[in-house]
């Protein structure tokens, strides 16, 4: 899986927080990194706090997201370089600081770089990746990877290369593998006698009450 490193321009508002803690999880969803969701929406919601708080409201600024190896990787990008994050003991009377308390505390690492044009406060979060383009190790996911690997080296299609390991398919040809393997299991299920739309939409049924789950659990 590809997962391409994004950024978003935005301005330092109340109301923007919402916004980017939504757009964050639909890219989780879409990388496939469901677990770190919470903790990656928190560090977004105290990153683009510390800039509306000691940068100044309306400050243009830049949420910019990543994998760097198999740590995710949030920045926000601000003009201020002379206004920098403060950690403080969450247990002390005093507000200022407790923001990035709690990005201390949920992510494994988290940095200023100073820019001539501009500050970027950062931080990284661990993930379950086994590799930067790779997927977290669902059981799941990797019987079907099993299966691919076996069904793959079996069906002659015409675009079929590097079918040895499933992990080297380009994207375009694992879908056609998946398609091809589907439609195999269809023919099989009317052979035996089995309504295969009904097999379909009780396999969506169990994909999306398990995609729920899964999205609740993390």
């Amino acid at each position: 899986m590809s997962r391409k490193p994004w950024e978003l321009a935005f301005t330092a508002e109340p109301v923007e927080v919402a916004s980017l803690r939504r757009i964050m999880r639909l890219h989780l969803d879409i990388w496939g990194l469901q677990d770190i969701t919470d903790e990656a929406q928190l560090c977004v919601s105290e990153l683009v706090s510390n800039v509306i708080t000691h940068v100044g409201l309306g400050t243009p600024a830049t949420l910019a997201v990543s994998v760097r190896g198999t740590d995710l990787r949030i920045e926000v990008h601000d003009p201020d370089t002379r206004a920098l994050p403060v950690l403080r003991d969450p247990s002390m009377d005093s507000l200022e600081g407790r923001g990035m308390a709690l990005v201390d505390a949920v992510a494994d690492r988290w940095g200023v770089l100073l820019h001539p044009d501009r500050k970027v406060t950062w931080c990284e979060l661990a993930t379950k990746l086994t590799a930067p383009n790779g997927h977290v190790e669902a059981l799941s996911v990797m019987r079907a990877e099993a299966l691919l690997s076996l069904y793959a080296t079996a069906t002659p299609l015409p675009c079929r290369t590097g079918f040895g390991d499933v992990g080297k398919l380009t994207s375009a040809v694992a879908e056609e593998t998946v398609i091809a393997a589907i439609t195999d299991f269809l023919h099989w299920l009317q052979a035996h006698g089995r309504d295969a739309d009904d097999m379909l939409d009780r396999a969506q049924m169990r994909f999306e009450a398990e995609h729920v789950a899964r999205c609740q659990g993390s």
